[in-house]
């Protein structure tokens, strides 16, 4: 156990734990707990408790250890290092620590915990963004803080009103100051994390208290899963790698060898056996970009940078098209940037056209950004790989799979 219990500040709120939430006080073991002068915060595996914490009613200091026991639980200071390094220079801390707290303080208000007012909810968050209400136990069913994040990332089109960016009106509203700090050395790894969380749900689920009730439906836990950038350029890479293929031009090496022996000896000469040869075609990518999507800018840039980078390593030539229920864009993605493409949006959507353009094209394989709602048509000759933002109602007929929100 890596623990400890040295905050006077939480010792009230850590000691009533175990009676009213036993899985919280289970993974609150796990961490360190430490006064401090500044805000409350979680720095990795560590808890610090600032003077304010002391002003809090003993229900809403029970809940706000709670929040960060959550946090460290969850490993949100190791993931935001994570996705600092996929994202670079565009990520925005403030905007996942918002996410992450979002999604906590709906699982503990589901689970009956009092938190100081005003706190911010996945569930209003992601009602400002898509303007529509969501119910707060579907969220926590299938929304990560890296998905949530992404959404708030949403820019609006050309033609949308916008007033303010919606997220951070609402984080201006609540009063929201992050308080997550990175710090990933000190943070648990993914299997451990997860191995942690689930004797902990063991214990909730079985006291029926607390947070434990609800525990199998939330779907933000820590992944030991492969980003999905590293996926996409392992399956890009294979698609469009050199393979060998016979020629009549050059001999095998085992036909050479036969045939002087065959010289030397006076005997038969072997029938003719062609040797490989490197294919002379370079290979090509094909991205498609459905502009009526709930694609955001921020992973169509990710996914864009991607197969640059595939193009450029592999030599591919990359063509990007741009479609609804036809394709109303083409361009080259080793020639020309993204930054500055205009692509109109709304509308339906149909595969049947991008598909036929990208056979003309002759890839080595397709790759359909896509949420996949609309008919896709018979399979196509070359392989076709769909990413989506998250996991489809319906899976396609044909085709590979790939998850952009894990």
């Amino acid at each position: 156990m890596t623990g400890g219990i040295h905050s006077r500040r939480a010792a009230a709120a850590l000691a009533r734990m175990p009676e009213i939430d036993p899985a919280i006080a289970a993974l609150a073991l796990w961490c360190r707990h430490r006064d401090d002068p500044g805000q409350t915060r979680t720095r990795g595996e560590a808890i610090l408790y600032g003077p304010a914490f002391e002003a809090l009613s003993l229900p809403e200091q029970t809940g706000l250890v709670a929040h960060h026991v959550l946090h460290v639980a969850l490993r949100h200071s190791g993931r935001a290092a994570d996705l600092a390094t996929r994202l670079g220079a565009d990520f925005d801390a403030a905007r996942f620590a918002l996410a992450c707290d979002g999604l906590i303080n709906d699982l503990l208000i589901e689970g009956g915990h009092a938190l100081p007012r005003p706190a911010v909810r996945a569930s209003e968050l992601i009602t400002r963004v898509a303007g529509s209400s969501v119910d707060a136990g579907a969220i926590m069913a299938e929304w990560t803080a890296e998905r949530l994040y992404l959404a708030l990332l949403h820019k609006p089109s050309r033609g949308e009103t916008r007033d303010t960016d919606t997220a951070d009106g609402y984080a201006r509203d609540k009063q929201f100051r992050p308080d997550l700090d990175g710090d990933p050395e000190k943070d648990s790894a993914p299997d451990t994390s997860r191995a942690r969380l689930e004797q902990a749900f063991a214990a909730g689920r079985a006291a029926g208290a607390g947070i434990g009730p609800v525990l199998r439906r939330f779907a933000d836990l820590p992944s030991s899963s492969v980003p999905w950038e590293v996926r996409l350029r392992r399956l890009l890479l294979r698609a469009v790698s050199d393979h060998p293929r016979r020629s009549h031009k050059r001999p095998a090496h085992g036909w050479i060898a036969r045939e002087a022996a065959a010289r030397a000896t006076g005997g038969p000469v072997p029938v003719f056996e062609p040797g490989p040869a490197r294919d002379a075609r370079r290979p090509r990518i094909v991205v498609a970009l459905d502009t009526s999507s709930s694609v955001t800018d921020t992973q169509l840039d990710l996914f864009a940078a991607e197969a640059l980078s595939i193009a450029r390593r592999s030599g591919a030539e990359t063509h990007l098209l741009g479609f609804d229920t036809e394709v109303h864009t083409r361009t080259r993605l080793d020639r020309a940037a993204l930054e500055g493409l205009e692509m109109r949006r709304g509308g339906g959507t149909d595969f049947g056209d991008v598909i036929a353009e990208a056979g003309r094209l002759a890839p080595s394989i397709a790759v359909i950004l896509t949420d996949l709602d609309g008919p896709t048509g018979p399979p196509p000759v070359f392989p076709v790989l769909w990413a989506v933002p998250h996991p489809p109602g319906t899976a396609p007929a044909f085709g590979t799979i790939l998850e952009m929100d894990r």
